[in-house]
């Protein structure tokens, strides 16, 4: 009993340990200059997954990417978190069958409710009372926002070096409503506003870049496509098909984003979005997340982050260049979100100037959710 008291206890932190690692690399060396004009930036990030893992928020931790202390300490004024539900076993890139689910055993090794056990539903809804709780028990620290209204408050309210930080939640796939449209409201009420439609399969709601078919939209996807617009959820084409991409582009009216990914012009990838998306993105308005990890960048150096926004910014405009770390997501990083100055020095040294920097560390993606969040 003692034994399985221990793996019960240390086996969740050993698992999230090795799952989300930071390697070292060749950071660039941060001027006076750069760590000082960092804080001064609003910073956004589209993309992390902290969520899932047995971690508390609120408290400094010792692996993994991120944590409230972590994300203040890298001047974050805005973190995108995300909820996982269902994720298939022998994870891979190019073609996964959506009758597998590893997300079940790691939700029971870590003792969440009974009631998330079997329905990717309350795995989604528990996910969004863990930052709610950890908002209220935060003393201010962090701001949970769920309006444009609320985020124009928080921002005006916050200053440079503040010791406060907002968060904004996103789920990872629509399998989460279980077929059900009405569970989108389900979901909306409990605080989402950014929903990515697939994560690495297909589903109900339509073709995943990483599934069998790799479709397009259903009618169940067509419909809430109509709904998340009516409600203010911002459309997320992280891991959907080319088909499902371009469906999407063609029917909503609102702009996108892409909250994690990276660019096949300098890192080829069936994740990786084509100069063609990326110009139909750029004429829908939205926002393209660059991540921080190999899959996105080909490695995981700041500069090679900078090398993927230089070529977004050459081919489509800088406007359209955000942050998307996948953070905490099954990820090897260069760094850790407490480290972000070494990003804001890559972006230095590839000729970007200080208003192009505010735009990709965060001005855009805040300038997209204030015009399409309720």
């Amino acid at each position: 009993m003692l034994g399985l008291a221990i793996v019960f206890i240390f086996g969740p932190r050993y698992i999230d340990k090795q799952s989300n690692v930071v390697v070292a690399v060749n950071l660039p060396k941060v001027s006076a200059d750069t760590a000082a004009f960092h804080q001064t930036l609003t910073i956004a990030d589209m993309h992390e997954d902290i969520l899932l893992w047995n971690r508390a928020l609120l408290e400094r931790h010792d692996r993994g990417h991120t944590d409230v202390p972590r994300l203040i300490e890298g001047n974050v004024s805005l973190q995108i978190f995300a909820a996982v539900t269902k994720s298939p076993k022998d994870l891979n890139y190019k073609s996964n069958p959506s009758d597998s689910d590893m997300i079940t055993p790691l939700v029971m090794f870590q003792r969440w409710p009974v009631r998330t056990w079997f329905s990717l539903k309350e795995r989604a809804l528990y996910q969004a009372q863990k930052l709610h709780t950890a908002a209220a028990e935060s003393q201010g620290k962090l701001y949970v926002v769920t309006s444009a209204a609320g985020l124009s408050d928080y921002l005006a309210s916050r200053g440079a070096g503040a010791q406060t930080m907002s968060g904004l939640l996103a789920i990872e796939g629509l399998h989460a409503i279980e077929g059900d449209l009405a569970n989108l409201d389900d979901l909306f009420n409990a605080g989402y506003r950014m929903m990515g439609l697939t994560h690495f399969f297909d589903n109900k709601v339509a073709g995943s870049a990483h599934g069998l078919q790799k479709g397009g939209l259903t009618d169940l996807g067509k419909q809430v496509l109509a709904r998340m617009e009516q409600l203010g959820i911002v459309v997320d084409l992280a891991h959907l098909s080319p088909t499902a991409i371009s469906e999407v582009l063609a029917t909503v009216t609102k702009p996108v984003v892409v909250s994690h990914t990276g660019v096949q012009g300098t890192c080829p990838g069936v994740r990786n979005l084509t100069d063609d998306q990326l110009l139909k993105i750029a004429h829908n308005g939205g926002v393209v997340g660059l991540g921080y990890w190999d899959g996105a960048i080909c490695d995981v150096s700041p500069k090679s982050f900078a090398k993927a926004a230089r070529y977004v910014a050459d081919l489509v405009g800088v406007e359209h260049i955000g942050l998307g770390s996948d953070f905490d997501g099954y990820v090897t990083t260069g760094f850790d979100t407490a480290q972000l100055q070494y990003i804001t020095q890559a972006l230095v040294d590839a000729g970007f100037t200080q208003s192009e920097i505010r735009l990709i560390m965060g001005g855009n993606t805040v300038r997209l959710l204030k015009a399409v969040l309720p």
